[in-house]
């Protein structure tokens, strides 16, 4: 079976996809305390470093495109300094950002972390600095998005809906993506953090365990109330199948067909930290779709890709080569 998943990272090269979401800056600003203000009682920081790591749907991009997929990202950012360095970062991996359009009157979607320690003290966060507009995308740039995406669409093996909820996944965007899609056979995926119910007609949905809680309006104390809570949002998407990631105790993949799939976790070492291996599950199972892969298999390879995410700190990406190292050892 190991044989089989190694496999499938050879199909996947050169897969075209499309990721279209909120795409997310991850400003990191490290420095040293060096004295308390004379202004206020705060401390005084001497900034020593920052950088910038793709976040949100970039992460989904960026992890697409170290797997070895040709990845077009197609979103919406500022004119400013963090979009700058997200497309930097982007196409330093490969990922084509002609589909990024920048609107100068909203910033890029970034979460500014505060890193701070001194000489004798571990460095820790000590604020984050969120920032987002809150206004709907206007027409013209609706407008530059979808014909973008529409010229894309005939090339494209597989589409990525990941939505955050900052607004770049349109009412109109989506409901014609999702209609072309269909119609050519395009495999889909949503990962939707706080509004899943708005993507009926997707072909699969990812979701961890606390989403789909919220996304049925009840708590799910058991494994029958997950399962039965699954179903539920697979027959209300219309879709063709439901994948639930959580955490230490792996995935479970529902089918439209009736099939059920407990994918365990893959490596029980030490976990430090689960930021973005969402990101990476969707982006490991999309490549694999649009390579014509099962869909159990294509999960079963993100349940590997997720844990060597979890054991990287921060919002991190998988290569093709740590994958198949992974595999290896397992096998």
């Amino acid at each position: 079976m190991k044989q089989d998943l190694i496999d499938i990272i050879s199909e996947i090269q050169g897969t075209k996809i499309l990721v279209l979401g909120d795409m997310v800056a991850d400003i990191y600003l490290h420095g040293t305390i060096s004295r308390i203000s004379r202004e206020a009682p705060v401390l005084v920081l001497e900034q020593a470093a920052e950088n910038i790591v793709a976040g949100g749907a970039a992460n989904v991009v960026n992890n697409a495109a170290t797997l070895g997929g040709q990845v077009f990202a197609a979103g919406l950012l500022g004119l400013d300094s963090a979009a700058r360095g997200l497309k930097t970062v982007l196409e330093g991996n490969g990922a084509d950002t002609a589909g990024l359009f920048c609107d100068e009157k909203r910033p890029t979607i970034s979460k500014t972390r505060i890193i701070a320690g001194g000489r004798a003290t571990v460095s820790q966060q000590i604020v984050r600095i969120d920032k987002e507009s809150h206004d709907p995308m206007t027409p013209a740039f609706e407008s530059n998005l979808w014909q973008y995406i529409k010229g894309l669409l005939p090339k494209i093996g597989g589409v990525v809906l990941s939505d955050y909820g900052c607004g770049t996944i349109t009412e109109k965007i989506k409901t014609k993506l999702l209609d072309y899609c269909q119609k050519k056979g395009i495999p889909t995926i949503v990962d939707s953090r706080y509004d899943i119910g708005r993507f009926v007609g997707v072909d699969y949905v990812k979701q961890n365990d606390a989403e789909l809680a919220a996304a049925v309006g009840r708590s799910l104390p058991d494994e029958d109330a997950l399962y039965d809570a699954a179903q539920e949002l697979l027959q209300r998407l219309e879709a063709q199948g439901v994948l639930i990631t959580r955490g230490e105790k792996g995935m479970v993949l529902f089918e439209k067909n009736g099939a059920i799939h407990n994918i365990p976790v893959s490596d029980r070492s030490e976990v430090y930290d689960v930021s973005g291996a969402g990101d990476t599950c969707v982006a490991v199972v999309i490549l694999a779709l649009a390579a014509g892969v099962e869909p159990v298999r294509a999960a079963e390879l993100s349940n590997i890709a997720a844990g060597i995410a979890v054991r990287k700190l921060g919002t991190a990406t998988v290569s093709a080569r740590e994958l198949r190292d992974a595999l290896g050892q397992h096998a």
